[in-house]
């Protein structure tokens, strides 16, 4: 992420906190630039973390006496255990320590001490549009993603990309025990990217995956907490319409998805485009909204007779709903789903972020263009993005 400005900002008090995200999105290189004087711990380093594992009581012993800076311990859920030492030295020394993790997993199967509320939680993401600035190009996030390797070298993306998989798989995976089956597991992450944007369907994944359907949705939880994948909930607030009730699921990058994505003489690109643009989109709401703290809740909508909208976003600073579009023209047939949506829920603010180069108005819906509007997120999630008065 070196060169990049991230949306993320150093906290304003002195309260500890944990910085969850994927391995590879910029976290340790943010935490060390924000706080140059910090003590740091790995867990990636293998005697460390062999002797903090069999002693968590070790940890005091790594402070020197009077330490006053923050202490960083990185990749923390691979020692539940020390959050006990981390809680005990924060009321008894006063420490602040900043805890950085790639996966939740263990710590939500141990039910470790996540602080008693006295850490705040942070989250990271890969680069958003806004940070890349004029750097960003629309086709090449579409095709790659936005890991900061991707955007911050001359290397070869897809290489890194097919050997971030191979880490998680390898790492995560396999080090850590999570599955059995490595095979199995792989083979399941090959059949879920075809759910990508789609509702999950339990039943179909199984039978394609040759698994019982108990195992795949576990699967489904491991990706989960592994940070790589979402499960996006349907908005069903003050429903008057039946509704899809199952999630959409998303792994968190464009980049990761189309590498996962089978491809074949059957596959056509326009197949593949439709999902990865979703997930471009998907993925910078995430990362705005946790960045800049703005507490949306991200949902979908989709009725049981087919109407669909891509994206409710529903906090204290507004209420949209948000079409994604590939073309570059939009028309009345495509404001259908919408127009239902506002007539339930005339509260909410209509949107079209399409594939074209001029603002429209088109009966109560705006459409915008799709790489204007992902450059000017944090003012169109604040309320403070100027609407021109007329097309232009």
């Amino acid at each position: 992420m070196g060169m990049y400005q991230r949306l993320l900002k150093p906290v304003e008090t002195s309260q500890s906190f944990f910085l969850f995200g994927p391995r590879g999105t910029g976290k340790t290189m943010l935490i060390k630039s924000f706080y140059p004087k910090a003590l740091y711990i790995d867990l990636l380093e293998a005697r460390l973390y062999t002797n903090l594992l069999a002693q968590p009581g070790l940890l005091e012993t790594l402070i020197p006496p009077s330490f006053a800076d923050w202490i960083i311990i990185d990749e923390i859920q691979r020692v539940p255990d020390l959050l006990n030492e981390v809680h005990r030295l924060i009321e008894s020394k006063g420490y602040r320590f900043i805890l950085t993790g790639s996966s939740a997993r263990s710590l939500r199967r141990q039910r470790a001490n996540l602080l008693g509320g006295r850490a705040r939680m942070e989250r990271m993401h890969p680069l958003t549009a806004v940070e890349l600035g004029k750097d960003f190009q629309l086709a090449r996030a579409i095709q790659n993603g936005l890991m900061p390797y991707v955007w911050d070298t001359e290397g070869n993306a897809q290489a890194y990309l097919d050997g971030y998989v191979e880490v998680y798989l390898q790492q995560e995976i396999a080090q850590e025990g999570i599955v059995r089956q490595l095979g199995d597991f792989a083979r399941f992450l090959k059949i879920a990217s075809l759910s990508q944007g789609q509702p999950v369907n339990l039943a179909n994944i199984s039978r394609e995956v040759a698994l019982p359907r108990d195992r795949v949705a576990g699967y489904f939880q491991i990706v989960e907490d592994l940070l790589i994948a979402i499960q996006l909930p349907p908005f069903t607030r003050r429903a008057e319409r039946r509704l899809v009730m199952h999630p959409k699921f998303y792994f968190f990058d464009t980049g990761l998805f189309r590498t996962l994505r089978p491809k074949g003489p059957l596959d056509s690109e326009e197949e593949i485009d439709g999902p990865a643009l979703e997930t471009l989109v998907l993925q910078n709401f995430r990362a705005v909204n946790d960045s800049l703290h703005l507490d949306y809740e991200l949902y979908f909508w989709r009725t049981s007779s087919g109407l669909e909208i891509d994206f409710i976003l529903y906090g204290p600073k507004g209420f949209f709903a948000i079409e994604i579009k590939r073309s570059h023209s939009i028309s009345r047939k495509d404001l259908t789903a919408l127009h239902a949506f506002k007539k339930d829920y005339p509260e909410a603010t209509a949107w079209i972020v399409y594939g074209g180069d001029k603002w429209q108005y088109i009966d109560s819906v705006t459409t915008i263009p799709l790489e204007e509007f992902l450059k000017s997120l944090p003012e169109f999630l604040t309320g403070s993005l100027p609407v021109p008065t007329k097309e232009r």
